[in-house]
């Protein structure tokens, strides 16, 4: 899949526009140190490794184990959400074969699903 959607420059793009929506989000911003760039280095090396291309990722940090990772953090439903908008908008700039964009979103959302680790709020229980 890495070669086939244009390897790391387009992950480039994709974590680039990702972190730019970041940087001016409410309720994602305030979970990420004041210098956004090692934390979308280490998304980019994620991604890219994850769809075939070079194990960056690994050799620098380790395996992946997503949920210790984001264990620091409370993820609900509502950063949950706001991070999969970023990241659907990053995705609607890249132009992509439909097969590789429906795998790649569907990685994404589960991913995104998967590192919830807080009880709903009122505030999600009420909306």
């Amino acid at each position: 899949m890495y070669e086939q959607v244009g390897g790391e420059p387009v992950f480039r793009q994709l974590v680039a526009s990702f972190y730019r929506g970041v940087a001016g989000d409410p309720v994602l911003r305030p979970l990420y140190p004041d210098d956004l760039g090692p934390a979308e280095d280490r998304l980019r090396m994620f991604l890219v490794q994850y769809w075939g291309g070079p194990t960056t990722y690994s050799e620098q940090r380790g395996h992946p184990r997503l949920r210790m990772r984001h264990v620091a953090w409370q993820v609900g439903e509502r950063e949950r959400d706001a991070w999969l908008a970023l990241m659907r908008a990053a995705m609607a700039e890249l132009e992509l074969p439909d097969d590789a964009r429906a795998a790649i979103w569907e990685h994404l959302e589960r991913a995104a699903y998967s590192l919830v680790n807080a009880p709903p709020t009122r505030d999600n229980l009420l909306e």
